[in-house]
């Protein structure tokens, strides 16, 4: 993990094995961050915390495994380093999943129950409004074959649910501690204020870090 000082931009990764790279990248750079591409372990340990974009929670979880990232990920989320997962990779953050394929495998850390594909096919995206904890405006989500939350551990904040229609109620933004996660895709929105906030939680994650050291 980076140790750089208190006054330089946290440095965050976007994990480029599939998905909207290039937007989350993008959004962390808006928001303060200096942000990189990781492809490779020695690229992940060179950050101060890491995005797992959208995409297809079982292609990227191959592909980590294939990029021998799957491991080092897993330390890296129990050592306490921040990762952000939107749509899929809040897949990638679960504990546990229901309908995923047999032997799916996980990044893990987040202790709550995810049902892939929950909102259902890709013509079944929609858009809604959203209020979540610690922004003063709604948030204007998108979602694309989504999942939801089923369950969360008692150490688990939701952040945000679905406020009507017919997943009124349903989770779809939780953290726990260093690990947030969303069902939608903020990077698409051309509003980082989701981004900001995890930038936030790196900058407050390497300032306990730094004054711990």
């Amino acid at each position: 993990m980076v140790t750089a000082g208190a006054e330089q931009p946290v440095r965050i990764g976007v994990l480029a094995l599939q998905g909207d790279v290039r937007e989350h990248l993008a959004m962390l750079r808006e928001a303060g961050a200096e942000a990189v591409a990781v492809r490779r372990p020695q690229e992940l340990a060179q950050v101060d915390g890491l995005v797992i974009p959208g995409g297809e929670s079982t292609t990227i979880s191959k592909l980590a495994r294939t990029f021998d990232l799957l491991d080092p990920l897993r330390a890296a989320a129990k050592e306490g380093v921040p990762m952000f997962g939107t749509c899929a990779g809040m897949i990638m953050l679960a504990d546990r999943i229901e309908d995923g394929i047999p032997g799916q495998e996980t990044i893990g850390g987040l202790d709550v129950v995810v049902r892939r594909n929950a909102f259902g096919r890709q013509v079944d995206s929609f858009e809604a409004d959203l209020r979540l904890a610690d922004l003063e405006r709604p948030f204007h989500a998108l979602f694309i074959r989504a999942p939801w939350v089923e369950a969360v551990g008692t150490d688990v904040e939701v952040v945000a649910t679905v406020s009507s229609g017919p997943a009124e109620g349903r989770i779809v933004a939780v953290r726990q501690g260093h690990l947030l996660a969303t069902s939608f895709h903020p990077e698409v929105t051309g509003d980082s204020r989701v981004h900001a906030l995890f930038v936030e939680i790196v900058r407050q994650a390497r300032a306990a870090g730094e004054h711990a050291g």
